[in-house]
This record gives structure tokens, C-alpha cells and sequence, in this order.
């Protein structure tokens, strides 16, 4: 059952919207490159389409009702958005989840060390990467350092067009005769990611030591007004540096960092502020932590959603523990996450009949997991018939896919966690090359069609 390509469906009307919503979303990514920074676009997008914060409602005791929109922030790492719909929450939420956390170098919370006059911040790499695609490339440092006065210092170094950047070298092919032996999990070590960030010394004596880390903190102290030992309370990351660009002699696709889950969150945030009056109410959220587990607070297996759902419930005069259960089971969702684009420079990872195609539209994956469905969640054929319909109903493009080859590997997403609420939820999401390294890759008309998806997924489940 081949799928035909979005591309040859549209008109020229169509392709401009295409194009426009996909410069949309590069500026996005490019902005917004930790979760942090995309809770923060997010706020303001949701204030610019009438979203209120919902814990600033009920400081107030003000009560909700249907078609009214309200946010909630956990810890800056996640958010929550809700559209009520007419009908009682009890009965159920159409929801779109998605995470924002993406694999990077964290920044260790004792990293800055001087050696042979070099200055370099240790790292420890976070979530699933290819260790030797990090060297040799182009990074910048973003995040936040909490002060002990209870102040919070951002930091964004390497991104404006007149900033250095950082990056982790490279050993030289001419004495790489050993490495390029060793296996490609071992050629580059995770303790090797070590980032160059300076190399000229302060002024001092002549027997002074570590002269070129003196100039490196005073130039941080200068810039940000940290001391070393601020780096103990500070969350700071390496992401690669500049913006997204478009791709391809056609424009057609987009190669950035992060569309690992940002080509899933962004289009589920806007189709959810381009909702109008909802039947069901419609929510979106986008946790952190999925690429180490989904654990922590402020990743999906926390309790701040179903805190958030009963919050809403109380505001609107209709809260019981009974119906905040009878409202999760009742919920449907599509669990959005990326999935891997069938590539011709690595067919044999891939069974062709079961792959997600460049164009082909969104993609559903019933399940995920590794070997024998492992840790996967695996929609029912009712629901799936469901999503099916609405796409149809909708002339919405999509596809449906597994992972790559039984045996060949796999992965996980965080529907497994709401399917554990007992509702139906299914895997959906945007086929990308590169997937986890640097600069992946997306079809802008996939990115159209999951916007497309996620709308109509809203108004008619």
C-alpha cells in the first residue's frame, strides 16, 4: 500500500502555505534550541493568542468555563496548554503530547580546567548520540546559572553572527591510525567531549598558574557576572550554533538541530492555538526529559499533567478524584515523536513496506520498542481506525511505519506513559534523517501535513 506524495496534491496556494508555516517553525528551532527556551517561546505565543496562566486563575479564584484557554509552566522545563471544549472534562480531552528536550553536551557542574594553556569545559553527553558527530563542528553554549541571591543569569554565547563559538576538537587523520580502528561507539569517549573555549593567557607573573583560565573567568564575570563556583548551580548545554537553514536545491526540507521532537511540539502548540470553539476540550503538552527516560519532575512520567487536569477541573466546578480518572480514561491522544526516514544510503536497516517516506505526510507507528515490541505502546486496531477516518475525512497525507527493521534496533516515545492512564493513545509524528546527530533533516511537507493532522485530531476525535 504505497502512499502518494503530499507534494503532487498541492496547488500553488497551498505550497505558499507550506512554505510560509515551515519559515514559521525554522525561526522557531532556531530560537528555541532547550526546552527551556522553547516553554519560553511557547508562553508568548499562548499570551499572543489569548492564553491565560492558569495558576495566576486560580490565585485569583476565578472560575473557567468553555472556550476559555489557559497555560501552565512546570519548573520552565514544560507546559501544558488547554482549549475547553464544550463539553465536561469528564468526558474526555483530545491532547497532543509531544517532548522538547533533544541529545546535547551538558556542561559537568565542576568543568573548567586549563591544560598545556588550553581551557576546556568538561561534559557528559545527554540522551542517545554518535559520540564522533559532536567534534570538529560548530557549538554554542546555552542555559542558566542560578546566583546564591536567588537570581537567574541566562546565558546564549555563539549564536549572534558576531560571537566566537565553541566546539570539541578532533584528532588529525595523520595520527589517527589507531582510532580509525577502533569501533564507532569507541572513536570518539564520552569523556573526550571536552569543549575548547580559550586559549590566551591574563596578564601575571612569570610563575603564576593557569593564567588563561584567569582570563576566561574574568571574561564570564565581565559578560555574566559568574564566579567559577557558580557553575555548581547552573544548567548550561551545548548545542550546535546558528540557525536552521533550508535544504535541498528546491528548498524542500529544512536540516537543523532539535526537529527531535521540535517538528512534533511546534506544529501540535499551533494547531491547538488555531483551534476555535472545541467540542472535546484540547490540550498540548510538551515535557522534557524523553531522550533519558522521561523521568524527573519535569519529564512525563511526573504527575504534573494529571495535577494540571485536576486544577482545570477544580476552576471549572466539576473536580473529583473519580472524574479526573474518568476524564484521563476517556482521553484520546496522539503521542507525537518523530520517526526514522527510510534513507537509500542505509536500505538494509529498513523494511521498505513498513518505512516512513520524504513527503508521504505524517506518520503513525501502532507501536515502537525494541525486539518483540519492548517497552512499547501498541494502539488497538479500533483506535487506529479511528485516527485513520479523521485523517481521511480531513485530506490529510499520512503514512503509518516501524523503526527499522525487526531486530535492527528501536526506540521509545512517551505514549506508554499516558496509555498507562488507561486511554488511547497512538504514535504520530514527522519522518527525519540524521536523527539524534547535529543537524537532522525534515520534509516541509511533512511538517504541513502533521499541522494538518493535529488540527483536525483536535476537532473530530
Amino acid at each position: 500500500m504505497e502512499r502518494a506524495n503530499a507534494w503532487k496534491t498541492y496547488d500553488e496556494k497551498t505550497k505558499t502555505a507550506v512554505f510560509d508555516f515551515a519559515e514559521d517553525y525554522r525561526q522557531f528551532i532556531s530560537k528555541a534550541k532547550t526546552e527551556r527556551e522553547c516553554v519560553e517561546e511557547s508562553v508568548k505565543l499562548a499570551k499572543a493568542a489569548g492564553y491565560e496562566d492558569l495558576n495566576e486563575v486560580i490565585k485569583a479564584g476565578k472560575t473557567l468555563k468553555a472556550g476559555d484557554k489557559v497555560y501552565a509552566v512546570n519548573m520552565k522545563k514544560a507546559i501544558v496548554l488547554f482549549n475547553i471544549g464544550e463539553e465536561p472534562i469528564e468526558n474526555g480531552m483530545n491532547i497532543l503530547g509531544a517532548h522538547i528536550d533533544s541529545p546535547r553536551l551538558d556542561i559537568k557542574q565542576n568543568p573548567l580546567y586549563e591544560d598545556t594553556d588550553l581551557v576546556l569545559l568538561d561534559t557528559h553527553y545527554y540522551g542517545g548520540v554518535k559520540k564522533y558527530q559532536w567534534v570538529a563542528t560548530p557549538l554554542a553554549l546555552h542555559g542558566v546559572v542560578a546566583l546564591k541571591d536567588g537570581s537567574v543569569v541566562d546565558v546564549t554565547f555563539g549564536e549572534d553572527p558576531t560571537d566566537p563559538v565553541l566546539g570539541v576538537s578532533d584528532l588529525l587523520i595523520h595520527l589517527a591510525a589507531e582510532q580509525m580502528e577502533k569501533k564507532g561507539s569507541k572513536v570518539v569517549e564520552g569523556e573526550a567531549l571536552d569543549v575548547l573555549v580559550g586559549s590566551m593567557p591574563a596578564e601575571g607573573k612569570d610563575d603564576e598558574k593557569e593564567l588563561v583560565k584567569k582570563n576566561i573567568l574574568a571574561i564570564l564575570k565581565e559578560k555574566y557576572g559568574i564566579e567559577e563556583e557558580d557553575f555548581l548551580s547552573a544548567e548550561l548545554t551545548m548545542v550546535p550554533a546558528g540557525p536552521a537553514r533550508d535544504y535541498g536545491f528546491d528548498k524542500s526540507m529544512i536540516m537543523g538541530y532539535g526537529h527531535d521532537d521540535k517538528s512534533c511540539s511546534y506544529p501540535s502548540l499551533i494547531a491547538l492555538l488555531n483551534s476555535k470553539k472545541l467540542k472535546k476540550t484540547g490540550v498540548c503538552i510538551l515535557v522534557d526529559k524523553e531522550e533519558i527516560g522521561s523521568v524527573g519532575a519535569t519529564g512525563m512520567q511526573s504527575k504534573f499533567f494529571e495535577n494540571m487536569v485536576a486544577e482545570l477541573m477544580d476552576r471549572c466546578g466539576d473536580y473529583s478524584d473519580l472524574k479526573l480518572r474518568r476524564a484521563l480514561a476517556n482521553s484520546f491522544m496522539l503521542s507525537s515523536d518523530v520517526s526514522a526516514a527510510f534513507d537509500p544510503n542505509y536500505a538494509s536497516v529498513f523494511d521498505k513496506k513498513n518505512s516512513a517516506f520524504f513527503g508521504r505526510g505524517v506518520v503513525f507507528n501502532k507501536y515502537t520498542g525494541a525486539r518483540g515490541k519492548s517497552g512499547s505502546n501498541d494502539a488497538s486496531a479500533e483506535y487506529v481506525a479511528k485516527v485513520r477516518k479523521i485523517c481521511d475525512d480531513n485530506n490529510v497525507n499520512f503514512q503509518t511505519a516501524e523503526l527499522g527493521k525487526v531486530d535492527a534496533g528501536g526506540g521509545g516515545t512517551i505514549a506508554y506513559i499516558l496509555a498507562n492512564l488507561d486511554m488511547n493513545v497512538i504514535d504520530s509524528g514527522i519522518a527525519v534523517l540524521n536523527m539524534h546527530a547535529p543537524h537532522e533533516i525534515i520534509s516541509k511537507a511533512d511538517l504541513w501535513e502533521a499541522l494538518k493532522c493535529y488540527e483536525a485530531f483536535l476537532k473530530d476525535a
